[in-house]
């Protein structure tokens, strides 16, 4: 017979705390549970909120500047020159051969859309701005949409119920509930306003990492997938598409980064960096 690896272990000659007991009994019980490593110390909760102070002022300016008219690459510009300025780094300039130093996704873009010269934001488009900074090792990570002048009133709803669905999302998150009690809730908040969840990608426990445990999927069941422990850190980051929730990478991106619905309708995200405590979560990235 074979014995199921226990994955929160107490240090040794450490005694187990009231949380050690209470995840311990969960994980005897069946349940996934997160590595004890992934409970980040208030130091480190510190860190990522500091480097989160950044990354919200980067978002913030972006929104004062952004304008039809207004290449992809001036934003880059502007999420770079802001970032360094203040001592930190933008996590995604050269990340697995990533070229710049912030995501601009427009319209039927998804998301990692390259900023470009030649890229011009116009009347009616909706764009997402998604912005990772590091500050003295710690990774702060959100996006938000602009909607540039005015647009249709069924982009513009889309644009809202991504927004409702990450805070829907945030809300369904709960200290000793699970990852798929997220995604549940943002399914069904998505298609009850008849737009589609995109399955390929998902939100990522963040903050002494660009990516780490757990994958937060933006569908799927309640009381499913990880355990959610007070101190963790972790994004959601639901993609929200006007049509079908397939996409596939742009064949013309050099990178392989863009990614793209499938029948080409619009998509639109909203993110934020949370922090679970005993409470619910807490939002790193305001």
């Amino acid at each position: 017979m074979f014995t199921r690896r226990k994955v929160w272990r107490v240090p040794a000659g450490q005694e187990p705390t009231a949380l050690d007991k209470k995840v311990m009994a969960m994980e005897a019980k069946g349940a996934m549970v997160p590595k004890r490593s992934l409970i980040r110390t208030p130091e480190e909760i510190e860190g990522i909120k500091k480097s989160g102070v950044i990354n919200t002022a980067i978002l913030d300016l972006v929104g004062e500047k952004i304008h039809a008219g207004m290449s992809t690459l001036e934003i880059n510009d502007l999420v770079h020159n802001y970032t360094i300025e203040h001592g930190a780094i933008p996590a995604t300039l050269g990340y697995e051969g990533y070229p710049k130093s912030v995501c601009v996704s427009i319209n039927e873009v998804v998301c990692h859309g390259i900023p470009s010269a030649k890229e011009i934001l116009k009347e009616g488009d909706i764009v997402n701005v998604d912005c990772t900074t590091i500050l003295n090792g710690f990774y702060a990570d959100a996006s938000r949409m602009y909607v540039i002048g005015k647009t249709s009133a069924r982009k513009q709803k889309l644009v809202d119920v991504a927004k409702e669905c990450l805070y829907v999302g945030m809300e369904a998150a709960k200290p000793f509930g699970f990852v798929g009690d997220i995604g549940n809730a943002i399914q069904q908040h998505a298609h009850k306003n008849g737009f589609s969840v995109v399955r390929d990608l998902c939100g990522h426990g963040v903050g002494v990492k660009f990516h780490d445990d757990p994958e937060v999927l933006h569908y799927g069941k309640k009381g499913t997938g990880m355990l959610l422990v007070p101190g963790m850190v972790f994004t959601i980051e639901p993609m929200i598409n006007m049509g079908t929730w397939k996409v596939f990478i742009d064949a013309d991106d050099p990178y392989g980064w863009e990614v793209i619905t499938e029948d080409e309708q619009p998509s639109a995200q909203w993110e934020h960096t949370l922090l679970m405590t005993e409470h619910g979560v807490e939002v790193l990235t305001y």
